[in-house]
């Protein structure tokens, strides 16, 4: 999975010399909380809602509300934005991406090719991907099989669930459970799920769950 499969690819940015007002303004308008700060097409930072509110006036302060805007407008997104951005490019794995994520303590990365930002990925997209991956959403029957971790037991789930006719959508190995890989099979349509369990018990599988899935779109 390469993250310029799952970005966001229109990006909402500002300029070094947007004020911090209309940044503000921006994310607001747009339900955003960062924005890259670009520059004669080239990254040159990054303003967070958080980085805004740190520099901005408290609701503790003597400064009339007058005052506070004249700051507000006042001040440039280069005098606040974060310089060092950690990026990833369009090629690289979305499991790099959370990897970045998750060492840097970030929750988006701007997507960069050759000084070019062709796009953003954020942790909401890495959420989107996940229930797309898992098959969250769609119509049909979800099955979660535990299974030694052995040749031959995949295709042993496939060939079952295959002799009955029905279309496997997707596979995920969901991890171990009491020392056993947890297969999750999504399947197509409308299954027997009583008879589904029978037969793939009968082949010498363990069903730890098996439930319908309902059609619901995502975000």
């Amino acid at each position: 999975m390469a993250v310029k499969d799952f970005m966001t690819r229109k990006v909402v940015y500002v300029s070094p010399d947007t004020t911090v007002a209309h940044a503000a303004d921006i994310m607001r308008e747009q339900g955003l909380r960062r924005l890259p700060v670009i520059e004669d097409d080239k990254l040159v930072g990054i303003v967070t809602a958080g980085t805004m509110a740190e520099n901005s006036p408290s609701k503790a302060t003597s400064l009339s509300i007058y005052e506070m805007n004249y700051l507000l407008n006042k001040t440039k997104i280069r005098d606040i934005m974060i310089k060092d951005v950690i990026t990833v490019s369009p090629f690289a794995s979305v499991e790099d991406a959370i990897y970045l994520m998750m060492t840097h303590k970030v929750g988006v990365l701007p997507v960069e090719e050759n000084g070019m930002v062709s796009g953003i990925i954020t942790d909401k997209d890495i959420f989107r991907t996940f229930l797309e991956v898992s098959g969250y959403g769609e119509e049909g029957v979800r099955v979660r099989i535990l299974a030694d971790d052995s040749v031959g037991v995949l295709e042993k789930i496939v060939s079952t669930i295959a002799k009955e006719g029905l279309n496997i959508r997707r596979t995920v190995i969901a991890g171990a459970k009491h020392g056993q890989v947890v297969n999750e099979i999504q399947i197509d349509g409308k299954v027997d799920t009583a008879d589904l369990k029978a037969k793939l018990e009968a082949a010498g599988l363990t069903v730890d769950d098996i439930q319908e899935t309902h059609a619901k779109a995502l975000f």
